[in-house]
């Protein structure tokens, strides 16, 4: 039995991260086993959320995965926690393009049989919040189970949004004043993440948590979250390989240039029979000793461009490595020749980047154009968007994928593969299982 909420809101930028990354630090530092997760295909929240929590934070997304595997996923993720915060997409309803409410905080909070806790914005209203959280209520299949109001101005503005919103039968478990001392700086693409502020985030998460815990009812929260029901599901489980055999070391990139991944990835590559270790490419000048595969995920190489191509002995070592080597999005832009003119490693030697005029996000449904160290040829996969930046690939690129009408997209070379697309493997085991196949 897993005790859990969700916290949503009717539009982005109502608040959620404030109170949900507040809401997971307050609870650990009563001694709970807090458990992070996060509706939709975020890197960037779930990176406070762990700094909260001392967990992994962990993405629920029915698009990418399965509506099947959501719960397992939680459940997996979960384990052996008093309590699990699950911190909602944009607004309460807003889901994949066209497809209704499919891949929303709504969907994920009925996957999840979970309590919802509204978080309004309440700085421009009175009265009007109830009415707000009246549509909210009524518009879906959701179990609202209390609001929190947020960017309160007054005693007063307080007790006339409380009053307002108690009228309706729902409780009020905590109101926020206006504020700007805990708040994270954002740039071309949200949050900065968690891992490139150190100590400024830690601080940033404990005065969350502090806010939190002087504003809001936390017992009336728990005893919510005690309320739901026990899942009917098993947790998910990484395929696990077969004992024995050699276990082919993998070199994940991380460090503040690429901070962008799902935990669950780097479980299947050790389940398939990996041994997974970690590499800083602004830090450390070689590959980890006895790599035989490479995995560069997402990030913000734009912003360290200049500190990852000073770092030749390491740009160096990857063009000459002749392994398997998969990467995503910033993982591209690394491995090419040049990023805004300034030299990367060159593994992709016709393929340059720049960045681009405006932000390119969603979800996309994408075929395999050709075959490569994870997918073969024809094979369908579901993946995500998410930069800031364009590619163009010279001559005689062998595309990756193909998810617009306009073309193909990523790149195949050898046995590299590198695309913007962003995967979460729960959704396809088999990937992990290839890329550690390939590394034997």
């Amino acid at each position: 039995m897993v005790n859990r909420l969700v916290v949503a809101a009717p539009a982005s930028g109502s608040g959620k991260t404030t109170v949900a990354t507040g809401l997971m630090a307050a609870f650990a530092a009563r001694g709970l086993k807090v458990s992070p997760h996060k509706v939709g295909p975020d890197y960037i929240d779930p990176g406070y959320h762990a700094l909260a929590t001392g967990r992994p934070g962990r993405n629920l997304d029915p698009w990418l995965t399965s509506e099947e595997l959501v719960p397992r996923l939680f459940l997996h993720g979960a384990a052996g926690a008093d309590l699990a915060v699950v911190e909602g997409v944009m607004g309460l309803y807003d889901g994949a393009s066209g497809e209704g409410d499919f891949a929303s905080t709504a969907h994920v909070a009925r996957l999840l049989d979970a309590p919802v806790i509204l978080v309004v914005d309440a700085a421009a209203a009175g009265r009007s919040v109830a009415a707000t959280v009246h549509g909210f209520r009524s518009f879906g299949e959701v179990r609202m189970g209390g609001v929190i109001l947020n960017r309160i101005g007054s005693d007063g503005h307080e007790r006339l949004c409380r009053e307002a919103v108690e009228e309706l039968g729902v409780p009020v478990l905590g109101a926020l004043r206006r504020t700007d001392g805990v708040a994270a700086p954002s740039r071309h693409l949200g949050l900065v993440p968690a891992a490139e502020r150190s100590a400024e985030a830690v601080a940033m998460v404990e005065g969350l948590g502090a806010l939190v815990a002087a504003s809001c009812d936390l017992d009336a929260v728990l005893a919510l979250a005690r309320s739901a029901p026990e899942l009917a599901a098993d947790p998910w489980e990484p395929p696990r390989a077969e004992p024995g055999g050699a276990r082919p070391r993998i070199a994940v990139a991380g460090g503040p240039a690429f901070t962008f991944g799902y935990a669950e990835n780097e479980e299947l590559l050790d389940a398939a029979g990996a041994e997974v270790v970690r590499f800083d490419p602004l830090r450390d000048e070689r590959l980890p000793e006895g790599a035989r595969g490479v995995v560069v995920g997402g990030g913000f190489p734009e912003v360290y461009a200049a500190e990852l191509s000073a770092n030749e002995p390491l740009r160096r070592d990857l063009a000459a490595f002749t392994g398997p080597v998969y990467a995503e999005c910033a993982g591209l832009l690394y491995l090419a020749r040049e990023l805004d003119g300034k030299p990367m490693c060159g593994v992709l030697s016709e393929v340059t980047a720049t960045m681009a005029p405006r932000l390119t996000l969603g979800y996309r449904a994408a075929v395999a154009v050709s075959d490569s160290i994870i997918a073969r040829a024809g094979e369908r996969v579901r993946g995500h968007e998410f930069h800031r930046t364009r590619t163009e690939p010279g001559h005689g690129a062998t595309a990756a994928w193909q998810w617009t009408p306009d073309g193909p997209e990523g790149f195949v070379q050898g046995s590299c593969v590198a695309s913007y697309l962003h995967l979460h493997w729960a959704g396809s085991p088999g990937f992990a299982r290839r890329m550690v196949d390939a590394c034997r």
